[in-house]
This record gives structure tokens, sequence and C-alpha cells, in this order.
């Protein structure tokens, strides 16, 4: 009893297990285990995972007092620092461009560093350093507001998995060549990019995430692809940019995904979608698709609608569908015959497998009760929709009610909610 009461049990766990203890906390409190006994003095020393934040150090009122005490703890911290450094994380609102973070950066890419993430201040951007090109067994990049000009020798990323890109200032070729130079890259974020003509090859891609004022974007080589975001940002060069586009947003972007389970589309996607989009394109059948959701839709535009005819009627598996409605219930809408697409779904195009609708935003336009219709008929296995009217719809609301009362519905099942916001 008395041998037990006197081992440090503790200080005598594996090394892979104390480490865990201290990535457990904030690094400042990890080298103050030092103190705890000779056994602990350096064991901080040794982490493979590094992790500095505005938790670095105490904080002051004075800025620049806050940032000089960052830049001191990290500068002892990686010269008393002993192996490989496998991840390194520096995100702090207080610490901004410094030629220090060169110096770490080239010290950091001496140490087999896997994962980098680096978001400073928002002062004035940073330039990244060129040393993190040469961490060479990347899998991991994270990037916000800085600038990235890769060097001409710069051959990729080959172990590369994961690259997010925020609010970087680089060279449209550049991020092309980047994205085609990580063979193994299956994450892409790119967020903040302003006017970019972007083609995406990836063949390994799973994950992707866009937001921005895009003029164009084609997805070449990403059969892989199981979930995308998109938000699109209209500015009046990138609206004309669209009317004098003679190309089919739609196959560009979609027609090489057939293995795609969850598309997001954020203001302005459906819009860019129908760019040079008809009903005569032969369309692949989306059997992975499950989950829709497209925001402001507007549907004054017939061509708009059609894309998500489109999208519901060639993906057979397709289980939740929510929609944002964008209209103007004062403007003269074209409302075409759904009939076409009738005949889809007695082909075989089946929507067996629309349990839940959820629909925001209804002005109660013929073109959007019509679809509404069209959804009610054809799910057969539909079990709840929800109406969330527009505040604009004021006059029209208890007609919607009418004709949703009368709409013959396919599924014996199937609710329907009318969300009176305000009521």
């Amino acid at each position: 009893m008395e041998r037990d009461s006197e081992s440090d049990l503790l200080s005598e766990l594996p090394q892979s297990i104390l480490e865990t203890i201290l990535t457990k906390l904030p690094i400042r409190d990890a080298v103050r285990t030092s103190i705890l006994s000779s056994r602990w003095r350096y064991k901080w020393a040794s982490l493979t995972h590094l992790v500095f934040d505005d938790r670095s150090t105490t904080q002051y009122n004075d800025r620049a007092l806050v940032q000089d005490r960052i830049v001191n703890f990290i500068t002892r911290f990686l010269f008393l620092h002993d192996g490989p450094i496998h991840k390194f994380f520096l995100t702090s609102s207080y610490l901004e461009t410094s030629p220090d973070i060169d110096q770490w950066m080239l010290f950091i890419s001496r140490k087999d560093v896997k994962e980098l993430v680096l978001e400073l201040g928002e002062g004035e951007w940073f330039r990244a350093p060129s040393s993190i090109f040469s961490c060479k067994n990347l899998t991991r990049l994270e990037l916000v507001r800085c600038e990235l000009n890769p060097p001409v020798h710069f051959k990729g990323f080959l172990f590369l998995k994961y690259l997010n890109l925020q609010q970087v200032l680089i060279p449209p070729e550049d991020i092309e060549y980047l994205i085609s130079s990580c063979p193994l890259l299956e994450s892409l974020t790119l967020s903040y990019f302003d006017s970019l003509e972007l083609t995406v090859s990836a063949p390994n891609l799973k994950f992707l995430i866009l937001e921005g004022e895009f003029k164009d974007l084609c997805l070449i080589n990403t059969p892989l692809l199981v979930a995308i975001s998109v938000a699109m940002y209209m500015t009046d060069d990138i609206a004309e940019h669209f009317e004098q586009s003679s190309s089919c947003n739609f196959d560009k972007f979609l027609g090489g995904v057939p293995k795609l389970e969850r598309l997001i589309g954020h203001i302005y996607f459906t819009k860019y979608l129908s760019i040079g989009n008809s009903e005569r394109h032969n369309r692949i059948t989306y059997h992975n698709l499950k989950f829709v959701e497209l925001y402001q839709v507007s549907f004054d535009d017939w061509k708009e609608v059609l894309v998500v005819l489109q999208l519901i009627v060639n993906s057979p598996n397709l289980e939740v569908l929510q929609i944002s409605g964008s209209s103007n219930p004062s403007a003269a809408v074209e409302s075409p015959d759904f009939a076409m697409w009738e005949e889809k779904i007695s082909c075989g195009n089946k929507l067996n497998s629309l349990r839940t609708v959820k629909l925001s935003e209804v002005c109660g336009v013929p073109l959007e009760m019509k679809f509404i219709k069209f959804l009610l008929e054809h799910s057969h296995s539909l079990e709840e929709m929800s109406i969330t009217p527009s505040l604009y719809a004021t006059q029209g609301k208890l007609n919607m009610l009418i004709d949703l009362v009368s709409f013959r519905r396919a599924s014996p099942r199937a609710s329907i909610t009318f969300i009176h916001e305000g009521a």
C-alpha cells in the first residue's frame, strides 16, 4: 500500500495517452503541467498536435501587448519543441501579419506536418509563406484571409484530402492547378471569391462547398461527388455574362455527378443552372440523391422551375425536398403544361421515395400551385408537406388553402401543414 501511494501512476501512463490528455487542454495549460513534477517538466515539448489560439496567453485591453505575448509564447514553444508536429492550428483574432509567421512555417515545414490551419485577425491580410508548399505530407490545409501564390516549381500536395480556402487572394489559374494537383482530394471548400470562373477536376472529390461570385462553374472528372453546397452572389457584370452565355450550365455542373446524395443550392443557384437549359437535354439519373434544398427559386421563371423538375424526376430515391421561393405575386407568369413531366413519371421515373416536402416563402402564383399539385399527385410515399406562405402573399392565403384542399394526394398518409407565421 505504501509503495502504491508513493508511485506516480499518471506519469507512468504510455506517452500516447499522456499526449491525449495534454491535447485536451489549452496549450498554455499544457505547458504549465511542467510544475507538476520533474517527470512532467518537458512532456508538453513532444506534443504532435499543436493548437495556438487566443487562449494561448493572458488577455489584456492592450491589443498590441496581447499580440506580442502570443508571438513570444509561440516562438519559445517551438524553440523548445522536440520531435514531429503532425497538426499545427494557428487561429487568433489578435495576431496579424508578422515576419515571425514566416519563421514558424519554415520550422513547421521540417516537422512532417500533416494538418495545417492558419486564420489570423481581421486587419491586413497576410501573405502565406512559400514554405507551406514544402509541406509535402499535408492531408489537411485551411487558409483564411491571406494571399497565396504557389511557386513555379510546385508539383502539388500528393496526400492532401481536405482543402479549405476562405477569402484567399490567389490567381484563378492557380486555384485550378492547385485542385488538380491534389490527386487524393476528397473535400473542397472555396468561400468569398469574386468573379471567378472555375473548373474543378478532382477524381476523388466527395464533398464540395462553394460560396462567392462565380461567373462560371464546371465540374469535370468528379464522378465520386456525394455532397454539393453552392451559394452564388449576383452582380450586374455576372448577370450580363449569364445573359450572353449559350452553354448549358445544368450539364456543365451536374452532368457528371452520378453518385450525388445531397444537394444544397443557395441564392441564384437555380438561376445559374437554368442558363442554356432546355427540356430536350438527356439527363443522368441520380439514383443516390436523397436530399435537395434550394433557396430563392423564382416561380416567376419557368426555366428555374424546369431545373427543379429535372432534379426531382431524375432522382427516383429522393426523400427530402426543401424549397424557399422568391416570386412576385403580381408578376405575369408563364404557366406551361406539366404533361411532359407526368409522362416521365408514368414511364418509370417515380417519386415513390419522397417523404418530406418543405416549401417556404410561397406566394401562390399559378406555377407555384401547379408544382405543389404535381408533387401531391405523384408522391406515393409522402408523409408530410409543410407550406409557409410569404409575408407578401397577404391576399392569396385563402386561395392557397382552397386549392390545397382540392388537390388529390397519391399518398393516403400525406399530411399538409400550413404555417401561418405571425398568426
